[in-house]
């Protein structure tokens, strides 16, 4: 009884900072100077989209078709760390997102938090979260959003009981929906911009584009 105690206090503590880690990103990530590119069609988002910081680094890379997003949006903080990879078809995450913890040195690697498989936005399949320091901490298998099998286990690798693995599962579940909030709302705070000026803005996009692949 009292080893479950413990390490279900300690699964509580990891939830408690997993769930701060959506503001940590804003804070990352704000700044006044952000600069949306894209192509737009109908009025809507249409294309690549970029959003970069006032010194012209990669905040956020992504695509939309016809205003829901498609193919993969990644996104880095001010200090130049991959944060999230999330997939999208029709405006659904669908595929292995990927989550890293955003304390890496300036552009360099960061330890992979999460991997998470997603099928018209729902959780399918297998979820794998680790500790810090990289030790394994969960793996959650799930079935068209229901849990169906949980092990997790401390940062000093102690296995949890399965009622303590799947409180935290919730718990995790509904910490990385705030997550992935966090990361939606600061595309929807800066939209491609759809005007009548997005004709000579999706040209220089497009030379971009073309520049990089050389």
């Amino acid at each position: 009884m009292v080893e479950a105690a413990r390490h279900l206090t300690g699964a509580l503590l990891w939830a408690a900072a997993a769930a701060a880690s959506p503001a940590a990103y804003a804070t990352a990530v704000a700044d006044d100077g952000l600069t949306a590119t894209g192509g737009c069609r109908d009025g809507r988002p249409h294309g690549a989209y970029e959003l970069r910081g006032r010194n012209g680094a990669l905040r956020v890379v992504g695509a939309f078709n016809r205003g829901k997003r498609t193919s993969s949006f990644i996104f880095w903080t001010a200090a130049g760390v991959r944060v999230a990879h999330i997939p999208y078809d029709e405006g659904q995450k669908s595929g292995t997102v990927s989550l890293w913890y955003a304390d890496a040195p300036r552009g360099g690697e960061a330890q992979q938090k999460l991997e998470a498989t997603y099928v018209a936005g729902v959780l399918d399949g297998a979820t794998r979260s680790w500790h810090p320091e990289g030790r394994a901490r969960t793996v959650f298998v799930y079935a068209n959003g229901s849990l169906v099998d949980a092990k997790a286990w401390n940062a000093a690798g102690a296995a949890l009981a399965e009622t303590a693995a799947r409180a935290l599962a919730a718990r995790d579940s509904a910490a990385d929906e705030r997550y992935y909030s966090s990361l939606d709302a600061i595309i929807a705070a800066h939209p491609p911009p759809c005007d009548d000026a997005t004709a000579p803005r999706q040209s220089a996009l497009a030379a971009s584009n073309q520049t990089n692949r050389r």
